[in-house]
């Protein structure tokens, strides 16, 4: 299968199976994602919503969180993966979106990295979730199954570079989509040490599949 034809099916397969595809996150606004997806770094969305049901009452707004301080926010995110950094970063955060932006949450990739705690990743989901910007946040599920499928090659070995290969070759209007479709597929089917070819219904296109057919899979891919 030709590398244009595998991006055909994928997106034809996915156009037609998961015509809606979301982040699993619960925000209200710009503002409550930023805050979502800095404390998702190196964990669980679940575990996220969690906190954030509870932090959101307490921190609404930017200035809310410019105006605490670290021994006061720190209980309300402890249970996260590296409070102590998250809690510095999104108290940083709240003051330069005050300070530097008005208080609104900025729309462009390369205003966004300025903030404290958010990198490229980031700033990708933040633009293409909010303004569906043609933008690739590559995490390590997309990172995982672009590979396997053979959308991107192996020798594509950081996230920006799997990052260009797939907005290189996805057509601009599915990329923000296509960001969720690789997350959860990631997620719910194509785990990193095992993933369920048996109940996977793009084994068709997968170049991972094809060349472990009938043996144990193996983690032969980083990510």
């Amino acid at each position: 299968m030709l590398k244009k034809q595998r991006y055909e099916a994928f997106i034809q397969h996915f156009s037609e199976n998961m015509p809606v595809a979301e982040t699993e996150l619960e925000y209200e606004n710009p503002f409550q994602l930023l805050v979502a997806v800095v404390l998702s770094a190196q964990c669980t969305d679940k575990r996220v919503n969690i906190v954030t049901r509870e932090l959101f009452k307490h921190f609404k707004t930017p200035a809310d969180f410019a105006a605490t301080h670290f021994d006061e926010l720190f209980p309300h995110i402890r249970s996260i993966s590296y409070p102590n950094n998250k809690t510095k970063h999104l108290i940083g955060l709240g003051k330069m979106l005050i300070e530097d932006f008005g208080g609104e949450v900025p729309s462009t990739v390369e205003e966004l990295v300025k903030l404290p705690g958010v990198g490229r990743k980031t700033a990708n989901v933040i633009t293409s979730v909010v303004w569906q910007q043609p933008n690739m946040a590559v995490d390590t599920h997309v990172f995982r199954v672009s590979r396997r499928l053979g959308l991107v090659p192996l020798t594509a070995r950081t996230p920006l570079e799997v990052e260009k290969q797939l907005v290189k070759h996805i057509p601009k209007q599915y990329i923000h989509k296509a960001h969720h479709w690789l997350i959860l597929h990631g997620r719910y089917t194509c785990l990193a040490r095992k993933p369920k070819c048996e109940e996977c219904n793009i084994t068709h296109l997968c170049k991972f599949f094809e060349k472990n057919q009938g043996k144990e899979p193996k983690e032969q891919l980083e990510g």
